[in-house]
């Protein structure tokens, strides 16, 4: 059997280690540049690669082929493997085949890595074998092929959920849905919401769908389509039958039989969101029989990811915070919630077909003054020009930190929380959330 594989990252990568192991013929394909320490990794396992070009006759010449969740579906060389009749597919689907693991899929819009990073150390703390991956640190495939995990807890982006054919998680989280990578979905709401939804669509009765019963898309979807798994949904406003909801300010999980968590005063990361990712990190915990008391404390004790609502550093009474893992509206709409002080907001990038106005009711309450750190800043000024007395351009973190020292006032918040991808000033938002914090530091 011949596998090939476009995209030599983190996925294309394990995917390739994986797919030797188990007796493939395997070629490597990357139109970029490889990175150092992943030629390494192809080089020492003797695997064939290319880079900076795909050879046509090569890649046509396969069985499988496992493309990068960055390539999307409508390019050429895509569109016309799947005319050939030859199976594209993602990481997840070709790595799931080869683990008799339990795995827990977490997806949605935001709130996904956090949640990610819940349920691993949770599990984790109740000392079961279990590895984290997907979206999040090392390639699914790659511990498949490597450690022998009981569980695998998987972050998984809606480009992942895009190229699987029977995949299917015992436990799948959706933690919300709202706009994103529209621009991958024809610019089509719809297109992107069944996306979302394709971690359930292999499910049976025996596994589980934990979802956000606040969420009015998720709603609409269940109330149209038919779900085999079991529903637990969770909410902070309404009593559920079975799932997670607040009582008198403590978290209850309910299945099939009622028992209290904890209290939401006591949770490690603050805010609403953060409430809803602890109560589905809690019902799977729970699902896998790990005590509530051990679930309690992990919940208290739990460091929360990088560049999501992360403090850096509190100078002459100003709190300076880096949200840069906030790349949709969605996202900066939680952390401007969850704010209390007049705001400095630092935001931009590209831009993925945002609608800024969600964010009007915030942004007239919070925001004192508009950073703009993007190349293309025409929309958010034209949408705030009228509510914020001060929007200022800058070209990079350095420039935008500087200015937001000179206009902040002890007692405010000076917030990098971009709704935007980061692409066009930087690598990626962690490079963007590095430099911002360095910026900071160096004040």
């Amino acid at each position: 059997m011949k596998l090939v594989v476009l995209g030599a990252g983190e996925s294309g990568v394990g995917t390739a280690i994986l797919g030797k192991q188990k007796g493939y013929k395997v070629f490597v394909s990357d139109k970029g540049t490889i990175a150092e320490k992943y030629k390494k990794v192809l080089l020492n396992n003797n695997i064939s690669f290319e880079e900076g070009i795909h050879t046509e006759a090569k890649i046509f010449d396969s069985d499988v082929v496992m493309k990068s969740p960055g390539i999307p579906d409508k390019a050429p060389l895509i569109v016309e493997l799947k005319q050939k009749g030859i199976r594209v597919i993602s990481e997840i689907e070709f790595a799931s085949k080869y683990t008799n693991g339990i795995i827990v899929g977490i997806t949605g819009s935001n709130g996904k890595t956090t949640t990610t990073m819940l349920v691993n150390h949770i599990l984790t703390q109740a000392n079961l074998n279990v590895g984290m991956g997907g979206n999040i640190g090392e390639s699914f495939a790659e511990q498949v092929a490597e450690h022998h995990f009981d569980i695998h807890v998987l972050e998984l982006s809606s480009f992942q959920l895009d190229g699987i054919e029977k995949f299917a998680p015992h436990i799948a989280i959706i933690t919300n849905i709202s706009p994103d990578h529209l621009d991958r979905y024809e610019y089509k709401y719809e297109n992107y919401i069944n996306s979302k939804f394709r971690i359930t669509e292999n499910q049976t009765e025996n596994d589980f769908l934990i979802y956000d019963a606040d969420d009015e898309e998720i709603i609409k979807y269940l109330s149209k389509n038919k779900v085999k798994a079991t529903l637990l949904p969770f909410s902070l406003t309404k009593k559920v039958k079975q799932g997670a909801y607040i009582k008198d300010k403590n978290i209850i999980i309910k299945y099939k039989n009622e028992e209290t968590i904890m209290g939401i005063s006591t949770l490690a990361l603050k805010g609403k969101h953060n409430t809803k990712n602890a109560m589905a990190a809690a019902m799977t915990a729970s699902l896998l029989k790990v005590r509530k008391d051990l679930i309690r404390e992990s919940l208290e004790d739990f460091e929360g990811a990088e560049h999501r609502l992360e403090p850096v550093l509190k100078i002459n009474g100003v709190h300076y915070i880096n949200d840069s893992k906030a790349t949709n509206v969605n996202a900066t709409y939680y952390a401007l919630d969850s704010v209390k002080t007049p705001t400095v907001w630092i935001v931009g990038g590209v831009d993925k077909g945002n609608d800024y106005l969600d964010l009007m009711p915030m942004v007239r309450e919070k925001v004192k003054a508009i950073i703009c750190l993007g190349v293309e800043n025409k929309k958010i000024i034209q949408t705030f020009n009228n509510v914020v007395d001060l929007i200022v351009e800058t070209a990079g973190a350095e420039e935008a930190v500087k200015v937001a020292y000179k206009i902040a006032e002890k007692g405010d918040t000076v917030l990098l929380s971009p709704a935007c991808a980061s692409f066009d000033l930087f690598e990626n938002y962690e490079d963007r959330g590095n430099q911002f914090k360095k910026a900071v530091r160096e004040l």
